[in-house]
């Protein structure tokens, strides 16, 4: 613990604007802002020594801390994949919902037994990006290429910026909370043209919201 407090210190003597805490479980966390990512990250690999990157992944904060479960009583309202549109939201949440994309990365120190965990949110909803690093750490490519595939964040001067993991002509990003349960298309084999067809999904959408029993004096429970 005292060894990450200190690491976090030197840190913000070195970049005031960083804001980090350091957990209960012995985590250290950074923000750092998206136009100092590339700069940071090279002061974390050469001034730091955290030489491994360890992971990259995103995240999608679309309607975070948003709840509607407050409540001992059902409701049939709240936050669906199947049916959310952050266009038709309320201004309110889209303010809220205003860092909607953030990468985080995971950083490990060999020569110095530490780990490092940074956020970056895009400043951009709609067009997210942030420029990579995979000059920093080659084995970041991969990683950004899986966030660009499956969030559609883009990452500047990446080398080969390619979709991973789904096919070819996919439309969409299926990991962001607007994308629909039931996906865009779906695909079977034509016995006539002999080879597998791609037709719009013909599953209705619906409403994906999960149930829970709360204990309530109605129900007897304490």
């Amino acid at each position: 613990m005292k060894q990450l407090t200190a690491l976090l210190a030197r840190i913000q003597i070195d970049w005031p604007d960083v804001s980090g805490q350091v957990s209960e479980s012995q985590e250290l966390t950074l923000e750092v802002a998206a136009s100092t990512w590339l700069a940071f990250a090279r002061y974390a690999r050469d001034a730091l020594g955290f030489e491994q990157l360890i992971d990259l992944c995103a995240v999608d904060y679309a309607v975070f801390g948003l709840t509607n479960w407050e409540t001992d009583e059902a409701s049939n309202q709240g936050f669906s994949r199947g049916v959310f549109d952050f266009e038709q939201q309320s201004e309110d949440v889209r303010f809220q919902m205003a860092k909607r994309f953030a990468v985080v990365t995971h950083l490990l120190s060999i020569q110095h037994n530490q780990r490092l965990r940074i956020k970056v949110f895009c400043e951009n909803t709609d067009f997210p990006m942030l420029d990579s690093v995979c000059e920093v750490w080659a084995v970041a490519n991969w990683f950004e290429r899986e966030a660009f595939d499956l969030f559609g964040i883009a990452f500047s001067n990446h080398p080969d910026l390619r979709r991973l993991l789904t096919d070819y002509g996919f439309v969409g990003y299926p990991l962001r909370k607007d994308f629909p349960l039931e996906g865009q298309v779906e695909m079977r084999f034509d016995d006539q043209l002999n080879r597998v067809v791609y037709e719009p999904v013909s599953i209705q959408n619906r409403v994906n919201v999960p149930r829970v029993l709360r204990p309530t004096e109605r129900l007897g429970a304490v």
